[in-house]
């Protein structure tokens, strides 16, 4: 037996595919109704009992916490892949532009996330966001493509402040939040003396 890889037990696989599935559903339910939507009705439309919810995610937060880390996670990887294949320029607007949708998609969830969750849990994700956003102007500034004088939280700052002025409810204005963040990117762009 010895060089053996251990066998994965059925149980493990199946317990890591119901956490896979109910973080799933729970962004889309989450999307639909908010981060106060029915857990009941998560583990209903994943196909698993409640128990096997309070299992993998024994709290609201818990499972705020997953989903918001997920889409972070995401957020982040985008960053990169956007640096690698991009100018300077085009990665940070694009990235700008994904950022922006996530912090109007999920100012709510982050929200409840921050009341019910620890402040350490809260400061990290941010932290994750200023690391991705501090990589992407930076090359940005060190390739003359935006202004030096600008510090990633004010870029990050704004951003999140577009999304909360365009995202309230039934009035979110979409034209709006591009048209501000296209306003911003102007502002972000070197020209001539900004340099």
């Amino acid at each position: 037996m010895e060089g053996r890889a251990p066998v994965r037990s059925p149980r493990r696989t199946d317990a890591r595919r119901n956490r896979e599935r109910l973080l799933a559903v729970a962004r889309e339910t989450f999307d639909e109704a908010g981060p106060d939507a029915s857990l009941v009705e998560i583990a209903r439309r994943a196909g698993v009992g409640q128990g096997t919810l309070y299992r993998h995610f024994p709290t609201r937060a818990a499972l705020l916490s997953a989903v918001l880390a997920d889409r972070i996670e995401t957020l982040c990887r985008q960053a990169a892949e956007l640096s690698a294949t991009r100018s300077a320029d085009d990665a940070l607007a694009a990235w700008l532009h994904l950022f922006l949708a996530h912090a109007r998609v999920n100012h709510g969830l982050a929200g409840t996330f921050m009341i019910e969750e620890s402040e350490a849990v809260t400061v990290d994700c941010h932290q994750v966001i200023m690391a991705a956003a501090a990589d992407l102007l930076g090359r940005a500034q060190r390739e003359g493509a935006a202004r030096t004088d600008l510090r990633p939280d004010d870029l990050v700052q704004l951003v999140v402040g577009v999304a909360l002025a365009t995202s309230r409810g039934d009035d979110a204005d979409d034209d709006q939040a591009v048209r501000l963040l296209r306003l911003t990117l102007d502002a972000v762009r070197v020209s001539g003396g900004d340099a």
